[in-house]
């Protein structure tokens, strides 16, 4: 690197810095307490995958995002003139045969068919790990980006949806965010429509382009659907279905699709996970017949959360997957799962000041010295401290006792203990409140209470 060139990070990725890391990590906590609350282990799968694990599982807009990585050592020594005549998907396999994962869920899938005979089903497991797309970064939508997901496997049972839109509801509750709404639907009423509007077997195309209704508009989907073999006479009936509230949907798709299994299989499914929740006044979920998510591994029940007022997309994302191991030979295996997208929980948690002022102080106290007695004292303290759970540091070099009280000031520090040769025979320490400017002469035992009880 030139001496002039300033260094910088790649495109779409961060560095987070210690008030940013203890905003990130209370969200992951509160939302680790919750999945160990629901039953949920944790393990943990490698950042890079084999890309015959990763490629077609996302959809063909999802594989041109996938980082793929170059073949350790001379990685064109395979690749020859006619090779590279025939473009990129001869050349592709012949230079990276690894790349970084896309989402936890695949990998899960890797890993639960390798693990079969050591797991017992269903097998309920949370990862919380970094992830990468080479996506348009924007506000909100990063190259590189953590997800929290949980899943169960190993169950048909729709109780796993209903206990996954519970814990959204207790994460959020947790996070102090109210201002949301769970979005619900099922692929099969997808493929229901699908099919009565006259685009059978086209169906991954359909969620595609009706997944883009808010960004686009109807117009534009009726146009791209049309262009998608979707025929004229279809569109009046797509619009009238788009324009019905959402607690009238599922009466007029029970009208719309009498006539399709599946779409009537998708509706029922819909109705009996709503049924479990009866007796749940406090979630904000509601049935939404355009919510159509576009990774293809999708086979039932799909959810999404949005934060209301705000322009950050959706924060949550999940659904049923019944095929998704069994492209790692482990068939009749279903699948559920959601997650947590932790950047855009931040940026909304941050747009909306919900953060307590109290998770960006590391440090409760700071221990000033006037000498190296004095220093070495407050090493002795600081450890009883510690052992009773409070953080402190210990000034560490010799400084003017103002440029000491001026760290803890910068940094946030609440309170200052102040030792010098008259605290040590005394045994009676100064601690300061530095944001009440209070201060007392108390014992070690003394400023434990004090500093325990608040």
């Amino acid at each position: 690197m030139k001496s002039s060139e300033k260094p910088k990070t790649p495109s779409g990725m961060r560095d987070f810095g210690p008030e940013k890391m203890a905003k990130r990590n209370y969200i992951i906590g509160n939302i680790r307490a919750v999945f160990r609350q629901y039953g949920f282990d944790n393990i943990e799968t490698p950042a890079v995958e084999q890309l015959s694990v990763l490629t077609g599982k996302y959809g063909d807009e999802g594989d041109q995002l996938l980082f793929k990585i170059l073949n350790s050592g001379p990685y064109l020594k395979d690749v020859t003139e006619a090779h590279l005549q025939e473009g990129e998907k001869t050349v592709l396999p012949l230079i990276a045969e690894k790349g970084l994962k896309y989402d936890l869920t695949v990998p899960f899938a890797r890993f639960v068919v390798m693990n079969r005979n050591e797991l017992s089903f269903p097998f309920k497991r949370y990862q919380i790990q970094p992830v990468w797309r080479g996506d348009r970064p924007q506000r909100g939508r990063y190259r590189e980006f953590y997800q929290c997901d949980a899943d169960v496997v190993g169950s048909d049972s729709l109780i796993q949806e209903a206990e996954i839109l519970l814990m959204i509801r207790d994460a959020y509750q947790r996070l102090q965010l109210e201002d949301y709404v769970t979005k619900v639907n099922n692929r099969k009423i997808l493929t229901g429509i699908s099919d009565t509007i006259g685009m059978a077997g086209k169906e991954s195309a359909f969620c595609v382009i009706v997944d883009k209704l808010d960004k686009i508009g109807k117009d534009k989907v009726f146009e791209q659907l049309q262009g998608k073999g979707c025929p004229e006479s279809s569109i009046p009936a797509l619009s009238k279905m788009f324009d019905t509230p959402a607690d009238q949907q599922i009466a007029f798709l029970k009208d719309f699709l009498k006539d399709s299994e599946v779409g009537m299989t998708g509706i029922n499914e819909i109705e009996e996970v709503f049924d479990y929740l009866t007796d749940e006044t406090d979630l904000k979920v509601e049935f939404d017949l355009t919510l159509a998510r576009g990774l293809s591994y999708y086979t039932g029940a799909i959810f999404e959360v949005k934060p209301l007022n705000s322009d950050i997309g959706s924060i949550n994302g999940g659904g049923r997957y019944d095929d998704l191991t069994g492209v790692f030979g482990m068939k009749d295996t279903s699948g559920v799962g959601i997650s947590f997208g932790i950047d855009r929980i931040y940026d909304v948690l941050e747009e909306k000041n919900l953060f307590p002022e109290t998770i960006t102080k590391s440090v409760e106290v700071l221990f000033v010295s006037f000498d190296k007695e004095s220093m070495k004292h407050s090493l002795k303290l600081a450890g009883a401290l510690r052992k009773n759970d409070i953080s402190c540091y210990v000034y560490p070099d010799l400084a003017k006792i103002k440029k000491q009280f001026g760290y803890a000031d910068k940094n946030n520090v609440p309170y200052v203990v102040v030792i010098g040769s008259d605290e040590i025979k005394a045994q009676q320490y100064k601690l300061k409140n530095m944001v009440s400017g209070e201060q007392q002469m108390l014992s070690l035992d003394e400023i434990i209470t004090t500093l325990k009880t608040g």
